[in-house]
């Protein structure tokens, strides 16, 4: 016997049904609306880019494309991977077209990515992310507006400053303070810490004095006080010729700006080599969802792999999967998801008047009333029955009286109000109604 095709979506993966594709598109049309009111322009690239761009920096990322990574041989036996984030392709495009951009430039995008991992909460094998990245400025202030703009990304879907905390550290503060204290030079060994220190808020604290102890030795004690310490007595720690009074200028100006659920974390790592500079991170404090929302930072040199001097960048990204999450868990979709679904449903009474009833609803769509016709040869009382379970708003039956006089009635499916006219009565009649919701 055949056997039966699966309904189930490949694991790791979703099904996006009208209701959540609606939720879908209100996170992606807040996430663009935000981008573009500190004035960062769209771009997209394809899924696909050759395999080598994510090999390119060292150990990590050849692991990350050998264990993490749907790769494959195409058929001009080229080794081509999906792509499993999105920042190498935008250093890639912003590398090919350098002589022609003016700086800096400010991007976002909501890419595809996929990663072959276990599937778990917030965690999937497939998803969108929103990437927001700026070129060309050293300076901190570009850092501090790529912490603002995702802060105002969660407080743009109407989160507080109490809902979650922004925590963030300094790459060359953490290699500094490793040589200073420890005499830890060896980049290896530096990348091993901060593999480690990754982990820490993941696994339990036994877990971590059993990696990090034979490392630091007898100082770990030290070690792990040492990274609760606070921005100030932490740089404080560093010889004095050191010059990190930057990762204090960055959490000031951002006191200035009214961030204040800020605060400097020693032991923040964040995964990717790229990352040189200035690296942060947003938490939900919910205990329903502690979890890390959105990571970034900064990386001045990852163009550099393309030939040419090096264009200094900073941005992050940010999941739909998390994002979903963390409005769910705050009851932050009550309200906010517009439905897709037509607000008016066009009903003939008989078969002969689907046609007339087609030109009907031509009307009422060219004054951007989304309707729908009901042509289906269900009885009245069940096309209006199913209209309502649909969640439209009205219905509008069309008969050969209603032809024949030009006189329609609009009848609203909340309260069983009419209104009766001609059609262009009735469109100005609903577009007034639609704007009072």
């Amino acid at each position: 016997m055949k056997k039966e095709l699966s309904t189930e979506p490949y694991k790791g993966t979703r099904d996006f049904y009208p209701e959540d594709m609606a939720i879908e598109r209100y996170i992606f049309d807040t996430w663009a609306k935000t981008a573009e009111s500190f004035g960062y322009e769209r771009y997209d690239a394809s899924i696909l880019e050759p395999s080598e761009l994510y090999k390119s920096k060292g150990a990590e990322n050849e692991e990350l494309v050998n264990e993490q990574t749907y790769t494959f041989i195409d058929r001009g036996d080229r080794e081509v991977t999906l792509r499993p984030e999105m920042t190498p392709t935008v250093a890639r495009m912003i590398a090919h077209k350098r002589r022609e951009l003016s700086f800096p430039v400010r991007w976002y995008s909501i890419p595809n990515l996929f990663r072959y991992e276990r599937p778990q909460r917030g965690r999937l094998r497939e998803h969108w992310q929103l990437n927001c990245d700026m070129f060309g400025i050293d300076a901190i202030a570009a850092d501090v507006e790529m912490i603002a703009l995702a802060y105002n990304v969660l407080t743009s879907f109407g989160a507080t400053p109490d809902d979650f905390v922004i925590k963030i550290n300094h790459r060359r503060l953490r290699s500094d303070w490793l040589e200073d204290q420890y005499g830890i030079t060896d980049e290896s060994v530096i990348a091993q810490i901060s593999r480690i220190l990754d982990k820490k808020n993941k696994v339990i604290e036994a877990e971590i004095k059993g990696l990090l102890e034979p490392i630091v030795q007898e100082n770990y004690e030290k070690f792990r006080k040492e990274l609760d310490l606070d921005v100030n007595s932490f740089v404080q720690l560093l010889n004095s010729e050191r010059q990190h009074s930057s990762i204090i200028k960055i959490v000031k100006s951002l006191n200035e700006l009214g961030i204040s659920n800020i605060v400097f974390d020693a032991s923040l790592s964040r995964g990717f080599d790229y990352y040189t500079g200035t690296i942060f991170e947003i938490f939900d404090i919910s205990c329903e969802n502690n979890r890390s929302l959105l990571g970034g930072g900064r990386y001045d040199n990852l163009t550099e792999l393309f030939g040419d001097e090096p264009i200094s960048g900073v941005g992050f990204g940010m999941g739909d999967v998390t994002m979903r999450d963390f409005l769910e868990t705050h009851g932050l979709l009550e309200g906010k998801v517009a439905s897709t679904a037509a607000v008016l449903s066009i009903i003939p009474m008989e078969e002969s008047l689907n046609i007339e009833a087609q030109k009907i609803a031509q009307i009422f769509r060219s004054s951007n009333i989304k309707t729908s016709v009901d042509i289906s040869d269900k009885k009245i009382g069940k096309k209006i029955a199913q209209a309502s379970e649909a969640g439209l708003q009205y219905i509008l039956v069309v008969g050969g009286d209603e032809i024949t006089s030009q006189k329609f009635t609009v009848k609203k499916l909340s309260d069983g109000s009419e209104q009766t006219g001609g059609i262009n009565e009735l469109v100005k009649f609903l577009i007034n109604e639609i704007r009072s919701i």
